[in-house]
Order: structure tokens, then sequence, then C-alpha cells
């Protein structure tokens, strides 16, 4: 039993070690990505189905896109007046 432990707790370290490589990989060679995690919201615990479907749900992740397009269009322009003022 004990060497059934030992070995899931180093495959289970093994895989966290290809993710982070992985991850660095993909970083230094493609576009930047973000991943999180995103609770399902209090009181929507009737949802489930639907909430782990949006995981997979195209038009969902466009919004998602578009939404930190969005976030990032206005933090560029938030710090590029905050640039235009100090130079004054």
């Amino acid at each position: 039993m004990e060497k059934i432990k030992k070995f899931f707790k180093l495959r289970k370290k093994s895989e966290e070690e290809y993710e982070k490589a992985k991850e660095e990989f993909e970083k230094a060679l493609g576009k930047p990505t973000i991943h999180f995690k995103v609770e399902i919201p209090k009181g929507y615990e009737d949802m489930i189905p639907e909430f782990m479907e949006l995981e997979k749900d195209e038009k969902f992740k466009g919004k998602i896109e578009k939404l930190v397009e969005r976030t990032l269009k206005k933090e560029r322009k938030e710090k590029t007046e905050t640039k235009s003022e100090q130079k004054r």
C-alpha cells in the first residue's frame, strides 16, 4: 500500500512539473494566455450542468475574449491619459 501511495505522489509531482514546463514553453513561443478558476455563483447551484458546459461554449469564450479586450483597452487609455497628465 505504501508503494502505491509513493507512486501516486511521484506521478502527481511529475504532472505538476510537466504543466509548469508546458506553460513556460507556451509563454516563450506563443501568445501569452491566462487561466483561472471560476466558481459557480452563489444561488446558481441548481445550474451546475449548464455552468460546466460554459467551458466548451465557443460563444461564451468569445464574450470573455471581448471582455478582456475592453478591459485592456480601458487600462491602456487610462495609462496613456496618466502619462500625458504627468508631462504637463
